[in-house]
């Protein structure tokens, strides 16, 4: 079963609903990794995921890119996020001059001419405001370097971007232990028919998970936060109709939103991209009943719960 395409709003872009997020890629593995770089992503496009997503701060995820798949650039949608100083705390973020250096860093990086979405990294209202990086993303897009622009982020900068008309992407956070951008941003987005990208879409696979929620070395506060969550929603009881295997139950969750173009996982191993691929090539979806419980669970308990950015 092939998996399944759709159009990623106003950019008229094709996407699989299954892409690749290259953070864990980027942080985890070393240049001498590359072998297994190149079976995770290979393995990905030859199933016919065709959305790749990066950053300039994603360790050397884009150097990876780079090395295992630019001759197949004609195979997929690339996505990259700017405006923070590299090394981190040795400069200014979000200026002009940074966003249009990190674009050609990241073109030389991946040996590519053009990325299809040049993303904002989550910048906050105030910087979004002052207009200086959305003029570096419009500059970038006239001189052919990007096709269309996009935020990154999430709550109240995110409605900021969406609602500025300014963006043809947002990428958001959202799972079942993440549902704020449901009620917050999806009519929104549905409305100006942005393209929306998914991240984070399995929730750290907390829900049913062990008590250890093992977070990852660089960001434990999400699956901290994550899993008190899940242990909340969970306590009353099973789910109406719940499947047996947790990370269909979160997949199917996201998949079931009609506003959700792409979903982005990550991984850095090979055996779990192909359990993603094989998952999601089969028949994900999980009930209504399923995913009625998990909204009034949310609605339940959900006092307080911004979206992790």
């Amino acid at each position: 079963m092939a998996i399944e395409r759709k159009r990623l709003g106003r950019t008229e872009l094709e996407v699989s609903r299954l892409g690749i997020g290259l953070s864990e890629v980027g942080y985890k593995l070393q240049m001498a990794d590359v072998a297994q770089a190149h079976a995770v992503i290979n393995q990905a496009l030859d199933y016919g995921v065709n959305f790749l997503d990066t950053a300039a701060c994603y360790g050397i995820s884009e150097e990876l890119i780079g090395m295992v798949v630019a001759e197949r650039r004609k195979e997929f949608i690339l996505a990259t996020k700017a405006g923070h100083y590299l090394p981190r705390e040795e400069g200014e973020d979000w200026t002009y001059d940074l966003i249009i250096d990190s674009l050609e860093r990241s073109l030389r990086r991946m040996k590519t001419d053009f990325v299809d979405i040049l993303q904002l990294h989550s910048c906050t209202t105030e910087i979004l405001e002052r207009g200086e990086v959305i003029r570096a993303l419009q500059d970038a897009k006239a001189a052919g370097k990007t096709r269309f622009v996009g935020y990154s982020g999430d709550n109240e900068n995110a409605k900021w971007a969406v609602t500025s008309g300014l963006f043809d992407t947002l990428q958001t956070s959202f799972s079942l232990v993440d549902q704020n951008a449901r009620t917050n941003l999806f009519r929104d987005v549905e409305d100006r028919d942005i393209g929306l990208i998914i991240k984070r879409p399995i929730g750290n696979a907390v829900w049913g998970a062990p008590v250890d929620p093992r977070p990852y070395s660089h960001i434990p506060e999400y699956t901290v936060e994550y899993t008190r969550r899940a242990r909340a929603m969970s306590a009353i009881g099973p789910l109406s109709d719940e499947p047996d295997d947790r990370i269909r139950l979160a997949l199917g969750f996201t998949f079931a939103h009609p506003q959700v173009d792409v979903t982005i996982v990550g991984t850095q191993s090979p055996h779990h991209m192909q359990s993603n691929l094989e998952l999601v090539s089969s028949s994900i979806s999980i009930s209504k009943s399923t995913v009625s419980d998990l909204h009034n669970r949310w609605d339940k308990f959900a006092d307080g719960w911004d979206q992790q950015g």
